[in-house]
């Protein structure tokens, strides 16, 4: 039963976080196969990361076409009916907030049947959940979600941490995994709906301008 469930969490997270990537790869302009890249490496990058760190190998990205497959898929529904996804405000914001909550608890509920320490299975829940998302923002150059100031990696620990106690206090998997993911869901829905964020760092008081300032030496040689 606990297999079913991993697969079926696994296809549904790489199939929402692919259509994070290949809206991400449409609204940078690509072309088709940029968008089927971005779909694959987004959809399945937080889950080869996990496998190949718990051991599981090769990856069921690699070893099952499934994944392949479902990646493809969503790749190309946004390609050819991208206006109509486009209608949700953000949607690749949206569609990597499901995902995230997919991936934290498979990647934890994965973690613990390989028989990884429970705190290390939470962290590795929390890994599969971010790294799509990571990688998806590095290929179109931009500063990664999770490094931005709002609720992210501490959504997907959240829901990998209630995973972890339902284990621990004999719960069903299957509750576990829908508590887990409705809470990851809910605290990424509050903090795009409500700016919730962790603090940010800020530069001491009169180096914030040169932060900004243009390098005058740079323009010299340009001029």
């Amino acid at each position: 039963m606990i297999h079913i469930l991993l697969t079926v969490l696994d296809l549904g997270g790489t199939f929402v976080f692919a259509i994070s990537g290949a809206a991400a790869a449409v609204k940078h302009r690509l072309d088709i196969f940029g968008v089927m890249v971005l779909a694959f490496a987004a959809g399945n990058a937080g889950g080869v990361t996990r496998d190949l760190l718990i051991g599981a190998v090769p990856p069921a990205a690699i070893a099952n076409w499934s994944y392949l497959a479902v990646s493809i898929l969503a790749g190309l529904t946004v390609f050819f009916w991208y206006p109509l996804i486009a209608r949700l405000n953000n949607p690749v914001l949206w569609f990597d907030a499901v995902g995230l909550a997919f991936f934290a608890v498979a990647g934890t509920q994965k973690a613990l049947v390989h028989e990884i320490n429970p705190v290390m299975a939470a962290l590795l829940g929390m890994l599969t959940g971010i790294g799509g998302g990571m990688l998806r923002d590095v290929f179109v150059a931009e500063i990664p979600v999770v490094l931005r100031a709002d609720l992210y990696a501490l959504a997907a620990l959240a829901a990998a941490v209630v995973v972890v106690t339902g284990q621990a206090l004999h719960v069903s998997p299957i509750a576990t995994t829908i508590v887990g993911g409705v809470l990851c869901f809910a605290l990424r829905y509050m903090a795009i709906r409500h700016g919730w964020h962790l603090p940010a760092a800020w530069p001491p008081r009169g180096q914030s301008g040169e932060l900004n300032k243009p390098d005058s030496r740079r323009d010299n040689r340009n001029s």
